[in-house]
């Protein structure tokens, strides 16, 4: 008696680590913009990555000394109270923006649709979701100390973007898991909360 067989699809490792790097490099935007483009520039000039074919420019050496002149100039924008709550007014739409074109970059194997789908949804998604949770924590440290742990959190972006960015870079798969894993939390919590609210409406007329 023959037994039926079915094809189990297999899983295309190489797209969940391109998915995971631009994951990755979505949630670094969110902490600072300039950051991964400066990474991905840094890691390409020196060999240890490499671009596809239309964005080699990010890889050569004027490249990256742009985005170096633009991350110090980030770094110091944000190191002014007061001056980088406005910034980040202005910073949210664009680091959806660059979310979206380094998911675009990293998910470049798909067919354009595909590509800038994922690219839109996941990578700008998550960018201007980070952007705009840091942006709310800045708000509320300005509001409740005048400014002055606004330095801290300032340095912790920047050190956390270059970590998660290099870490996209290293181990997109970990990063995909990890990713994955915080949307899956913020979810529940989202849920959770929601069903609080209905819960404490019917009491509190």
């Amino acid at each position: 008696m023959d037994v039926p067989t079915m094809d189990v699809p297999i899983m295309d490792w190489q797209l969940l680590e391109s998915i995971g790097l631009g994951l990755g490099l979505g949630v670094a935007a969110g902490f600072r913009v300039v950051v991964p483009f400066w990474v991905l520039s840094a890691a390409a000039l020196f060999g240890h990555v490499e671009l596809a074919d239309g964005i080699t420019w990010l890889g050569s050496s004027s490249a990256f000394v742009g985005l170096s002149i633009a991350l110090v100039v980030e770094i110091l924008a944000y190191s002014v109270p007061w001056l980088d709550n406005a910034i980040d007014t202005i910073a949210l739409p664009v680091a959806a923006v660059a979310g979206t074109m380094l998911m675009a970059i990293a998910a470049n194997q798909l067919d354009p649709f595909a590509q800038w789908s994922v690219a839109i949804v996941a990578g700008g998604g998550v960018a201007a979701t980070v952007k705009g949770l840091n942006g709310l924590t800045r708000l509320v440290s300005t509001a409740t100390t005048g400014g002055a742990t606004n330095l801290i959190i300032a340095v912790a972006e920047l050190l956390g973007a270059i970590a998660i960015a290099v870490l996209s870079l290293v181990a997109p798969i970990v990063m995909f898991v990890v990713v994955l894993a915080c949307f899956v939390l913020l979810v529940r919590f989202a849920i959770k909360a929601f069903y609080r609210a209905q819960k404490s409406a019917p009491d509190s007329e």
